[in-house]
């Protein structure tokens, strides 16, 4: 039989039942690279992968967005294999990704020392140096269950045991079991380029930078951002949901509305908070701009609206300003160096006219807000018109609201900058945590369907693209903000869970974006649903699934 290898642009016979490893090797000469992965029928698998019948097969690089999560999970592994030998009985908990890295806790009679450090650093080098195989399994969920049971990989337990899958895949390394969410490369003398540093009360795991497997990426400072994860994930402890097993088992306990009740009423207080440290300042002479920034599908939108409650019990006046309604019409916005619409450009805004009108509400003048037609691509006049009376505050949100040139001419002390995103801190279990970027995926594609006309498959075609912008235009600013405010809830996956499943569902197979679609699939299977019954119409989730309350 033949496969057709993408990288080559050619079929290659083979003989059944051969691994994708197997048959690399007598096309290796002809690809300019070391593959970590492969894409086979859109679909991303590890080189162990054994091929039966014909397949579509493509190659992957670590560089690519598939290989680097594979590279970074088996570092995942590694560190778990060198934290058993190094620290026996102590737990490994990698908890989310901050500051380039993957912050990284060690659970039991340890301190977490430089020179600890150094010793969980030498034996992943030796590892490295070994070159142990990544042995992929498939067994009985009930024996795996027993398996991680032995090991103590409780919280791993628990998850499979809500999931009721009747096959797990898992891996093993040096005689260590473990699952990842995704697949593993195939040995670890794949793995050279990594550090692990000191990082606040435990370490932070580097893996390669995401252009080059020869570096890793110089860590960035990111204090408040830290804060805001550790604040949630003592949240998280408290109400006893750390992970998606523990959510699991309170939705199969009738448990959700308490959840549900808890997480929207500590979004409240915190909004509540922000609103109280606005008007101090306000009433101390300053705060009369307050901008909102945070990445796609953080909430953003919804969030403004809720301060805007919490500052009129303050007595204030809020004005709200989308800056999204500055946009240029679509054909004048710039495009990015592979030829897409960058909607995430501070030049995809209309400054000119965001100033003007700007300046002239400061001045006491009234001006006609303009409103952006997403379908058409086009700026629309409806007759919103707003001014600013005594007593008012000018509420803007958009991506841009905490880069300093867009609001260059205001003086600092006028302004109050909230950085908003969902940093989710619910982890799969100790070893797999939930990408932010995945929470506010899913997010966009659900509402890019039911507001845009937009399909899961344009959506996730678009992705890079927004990563990219994000990157740019958005992510250098988030410390300068004067306050965070986490747009996640814990529940929310499991009330998603359906609402994506069945839009990723019709994303055709033979597409490129399938690969992604079938990832965050995988994913989903993960979470018991939880209905959208109880979700009070003010809560944040409502600006992706509808139902709100507010008007968008």
């Amino acid at each position: 039989m033949k496969i057709f290898c993408i990288n080559t642009n050619e079929y290659i016979p083979i003989q059944g039942g051969q691994t994708l490893a197997q048959i690399l090797t007598t096309i290796s000469d002809r690809i300019p690279f070391t593959p970590i992965c492969a894409r086979v029928n859109n679909k991303t698998e590890d080189l162990q992968f054994p091929v039966f019948s014909p397949k579509q097969v493509e190659f992957l690089p670590a560089t690519s967005p598939s290989g680097h999560r594979v590279y970074v999970r088996s570092l995942c592994m590694m560190l778990y294999r060198a934290v058993d030998s190094v620290c026996p009985g102590v737990t490994l908990r990698i908890e989310h990704s901050i500051s380039r890295g993957y912050y990284c806790r060690l659970i039991g009679d340890v301190d977490v020392t430089p020179q600890l450090i150094d010793k969980l650093k030498d034996k992943m080098r030796q590892l490295v140096a070994d070159d142990i195989p990544f042995e992929r399994k498939e067994r009985l969920t009930s024996h795996v269950i027993e398996r991680f049971r032995s090991q103590g990989l409780l919280d791993k337990v628990n998850l499979l045991e809500t999931v009721h899958q009747l096959y797990t895949v898992y891996y093993r390394l040096d005689g260590l079991c473990d699952s990842y969410y995704g697949n593993l490369a195939p040995s670890t003398g794949m793995l050279s380029t990594f550090d692990l540093i000191p990082y606040h009360d435990g370490m932070l795991l580097l893996g390669p930078d995401n252009n080059s497997t020869v570096i890793t990426p110089a860590p960035i400072p990111q204090d408040k951002m830290y804060r805001a994860f550790t604040e949630h994930l003592q949240f998280n402890h408290i109400i006893g949901v750390k992970n998606v097993g523990e959510l699991n088992r309170a939705v199969l306990e009738g448990r959700s509305a308490d959840l549900i009740n808890v997480a929207e009423a500590l979004h409240d207080k915190k909004i509540a908070n922000i609103s109280d440290d606005i008007t101090r300042r306000y009433n101390e002479g300053g705060a009369r701009i307050v901008l909102i920034a945070g990445p796609s599908s953080s909430g953003k939108t919804t969030t403004s609206k809720r301060l805007a409650i919490q500052l009129m019990t303050n007595l204030l006046k809020p004005r709200l300003i989308s800056l999204d309604d500055y946009f240029v019409d679509r054909d004048k916005t710039p495009l990015d160096e592979w030829g897409d619409y960058d909607y995430e450009s501070l030049y995809a805004l209309d400054l000119k006219l965001f100033n003007e009108h700007i300046n002239r509400l400061r001045a006491g003048e009234e001006v006609e807000l303009p409103r952006y037609n997403f379908e058409t691509g086009q700026r629309e006049y409806r007759g919103d018109r707003i001014s600013l009376p005594e007593g008012s505050i000018l509420l803007i949100e958009g991506i841009h609201g905490l880069n300093p040139e867009l609001t260059a001419h205001i003086p600092e002390v006028m302004k109050y900058r909230i950085y908003v995103s969902a940093l989710t801190t619910l982890s799969i279990d100790d070893h797999n945590w939930v990408p932010t970027t995945d929470n506010r995926l899913l997010r966009r594609i659900i509402r890019d369907h039911k507001y845009r006309g937009v399909s899961a498959t344009d959506t996730i075609r678009r992705w890079p693209s927004v990563r990219r912008g994000e990157e740019k235009w958005i992510f250098p600013y988030q410390e300068n903000a004067d306050a965070m405010f986490n747009s996640s809830l814990l529940f929310e996956l499991g009330v998603m869970k359906e609402y994506g499943e069945s839009l990723l569902k019709n994303v055709p197979h033979d597409i490129p974006e399938y690969a992604e679609a079938y990832r965050l699939l995988t994913f989903l299977g993960y979470f018991q649903p939880i209905g959208d019954k109880l979700i009070p119409p003010t809560s944040l989730l409502r600006e992706f699934l509808g139902g709100s309350s507010f008007h968008y």
